[in-house]
């Protein structure tokens, strides 16, 4: 029987999940009804996911984990984190969302991450990794401090301790003695292999089994023992033992102020289980190491974790997408700056684990020495880029718009006060659609524009892509960045430069101009000519080069009596606005009006859906042309 047709003839007929209306629901089934229960919540998510898209692999491997934490702690008064929350799925389904599971990462369904607006359940939200144990050690702090003793409870991956942020919570927390438990799901990954020394030591500890069969050969001996057996078991696995320094000598969790407890099987629901009371019982900061394995249940998602992390829908029985992989900026970049690297050996290449996101597998295996995944470290790759180009390399950091937020410091002091030749290629910039609020990248225009010496450019197409990247390489100094966004190129109109410009300008009359950059061009672009075919006389500018602003593009706006500007991102501190200011500081008498994202945060919804609401489709472009203008 093949692998879909196994999963579907089982959920035919769910006995253990229909019942699961809540976590207090796990507290009347046996062992063998929660291992059915794994089982099929394994299935639901392989089923459900396969139609919606979503994060498939790190839910699967932290079922019984799940089923663990809610069995032993008391959700919403214990308070339960998930570090990024790709791994949130299965909580989402014991808090009472599974019959919402068919909208996950739609318009107004269920998010793909935790958020407190959708359920009491949800602590805090995650979207971004290794912020998890301080927003948790604040809660632990804030319950103290009202005298409240339940629980705070954080799962982070091992891949998000190749963050600094979760040095820093481990450095403050430990010193305290509030009730946070930190649960470190060790699987080795990330999104792309976990990279560094961090990955390293856990594998060390993982690779010295002697303390935990030792400790279940005691168990059993114990459990023989009439009366006092079980005490003495819990006051084993609590105790900083001789016999556990002696094969570990002292964790690094123990130096910051943690007892540990670990590893622990990730799959075993009673040991976890059995864990994670003890780490309840101990009233101090713990962490408890557990061991999984990520896609675990889907041998397509088991094989080859990286491939199933982020889904499209798929076939369950085959495993692959619905959709054939299409070629996309990011494929375009990686492959471009490749044929660079060959004859530059002064390009490196730098990801913060997102090597396949960005494209830049192709750079990996071509030159390994000159490649460097730092890990989910944007702030380092930032700083370590600068110390690459003051020896005179040439960096390249190829990072997601809504990542890059977290090096805006380094972007200042250690890139641009000193004018470091950094590249910036900066992938899912605009919206970015089902992932919502925390990915939507709108907001880097903004905060990099306002940062002097530096140049944004933004191409439309995957041959304006290769030539802005060029341009940034070899013919811009100090800090560059070359926009673009997710997917696929898709344009209908002429207006592609083939060599390096500015911008582009097409000219229809004097009265109206709409000025626009990226993507948003093509519905710019058919727009104008709607209008024209009404005998509608329109011009249109596109931006190449967002900052600084062209001074020609000044004195060919001020010729225009109205202009429009269409702009997939923040409206403030965005080039609209700074290109309003500087119209009227030139003596502009005319009347602009700016298209863009007003005061608020892009929720999850297609990329269509959401151009129209903001009016960036071609029919509302025309309306809003047509109701001011004409």
């Amino acid at each position: 029987m093949s692998i879909g047709a196994k999963y579907s003839f089982i959920m035919k007929k769910p006995q253990i999940l229909n019942r699961i209306h809540s976590p207090r629901d796990l507290d009347r089934l046996s062992q063998e009804e929660i291992k059915q229960l794994a089982q099929e919540i394994r299935i639901f998510l392989v089923e459900s996911i396969s139609k919606t898209g979503g994060h498939l692999a790190s839910n699967l491997g932290v079922v019984e984990l799940t089923l663990a934490i809610h069995r032993v702690f008391e959700s919403p008064f214990d308070k339960i984190l998930w570090d990024v929350g790709h791994q949130s799925y299965t909580h989402k389904i014991l808090t009472g969302r599974r019959d919402k599971f068919h909208t996950l990462r739609q318009e107004k369904g269920l998010s793909g991450f935790p958020k407190s607006c959708e359920s009491v359940h949800d602590a805090f939200i995650g979207g971004h990794s290794s912020n998890s144990i301080s927003a948790g050690y604040g809660i632990a702090k804030a319950l103290s401090l009202k005298g409240d003793q339940h629980h705070v409870v954080t799962v982070i991956g091992d891949g998000s301790f190749t963050g600094g942020m979760v040095y820093e919570a481990f450095n403050n927390a430990g010193r305290n003695h509030d009730n946070l438990i930190v649960i470190l799901n060790h699987n080795d990954m990330s999104i792309s292999k976990n990279v560094g020394a961090f990955a390293k030591y856990l594998s060390s500890i993982r690779s010295k089994p002697g303390y935990r069969n030792l400790k279940r050969n005691v168990e059993k001996i114990l459990q023989k023992v009439p009366l006092v057996g079980e005490r003495v078991i819990g006051s084993l696995i609590s105790s900083k033992s001789l016999l556990k320094k002696w094969i570990y000598n002292t964790t690094f969790f123990e130096e910051m102020g943690f007892e540990y407890l670990g590893p622990i099987d990730g799959h075993n629901y009673e040991e976890l289980k059995a864990a994670l009371e003890t780490a309840k019982n101990m009233k101090c900061p713990v962490v408890v190491h557990v061991d999984t394995t990520k896609g675990k249940g889907y041998p397509y998602a088991e094989q080859n974790p990286g491939a199933y992390h982020g889904v499209s829908t798929f076939d369950i029985y085959t495993g692959n997408p619905d959709v054939s992989p299409k070629e996309s900026y990011s494929t375009v970049f990686g492959q471009y700056l490749v044929k660079l690297a060959q004859k530059d050996p002064k390009i490196c290449a730098v990801t913060a684990a997102m090597k396949y996101g960005t494209g830049l597998q192709y750079f990996y295996a071509k030159f390994k020495d000159r490649f460097f995944d730092v890990g989910i470290a944007e702030q380092h790759a930032v700083t370590f880029c600068a110390g690459l180009a003051s020896q005179g390399f040439h960096p390249v950091f190829a990072v997601y718009s809504s990542f890059l937020q977290r090096g805006y410091d380094q972007i200042i002091h250690d890139c641009a006060i000193e004018q470091q030749h950094v590249v910036f290629c900066i992938d899912r910039a605009g919206i970015v659609g089902d992932d919502g609020e925390t990915h939507q990248g709108i907001f880097d225009v903004s905060f990099l524009s306002s940062i002097p010496n530096i140049t944004i450019y933004a191409p439309e197409s995957y041959q304006e892509l290769k030539i802005m990247l060029y341009q940034a390489l070899y013919h811009t100094h100090a800090v560059v960045a070359v926009r673009y966004p997710r997917g696929a190129e898709s344009i209908q109109h002429h207006l592609v430069c083939q060599e390096y410009q500015d911008f582009l300008y097409e000219q229809h009359g004097t009265q109206i101009l709409i000025i626009t950059y990226g993507r948003i061009t093509n519905q710019a672009y058919q727009a104008m000519e709607s209008l024209r075919q009404q005998q509608k006389s329109v011009s249109i500018l596109k931006l190449l080069k967002l900052s600084p602003i062209p001074s020609k593009v000044l004195d060919l706006a001020k010729q225009y009596q109205s202009i429009f500007f269409f702009e997939e991102g923040i409206k403030k501190g965005g080039i609209g606005q700074e290109l309003l200011s500087d119209l009227y500081e030139s003596g502009f008498c005319g009347q602009m009006r700016i298209v863009a994202i007003e005061d608020e945060f892009v929720k999850q919804a297609s990329v269509d859906s959401t151009f129209k609401h903001y009016g960036f489709d071609k029919d509302s472009m025309i309306e809003m042309i047509q109701k001011q203008s004409f």
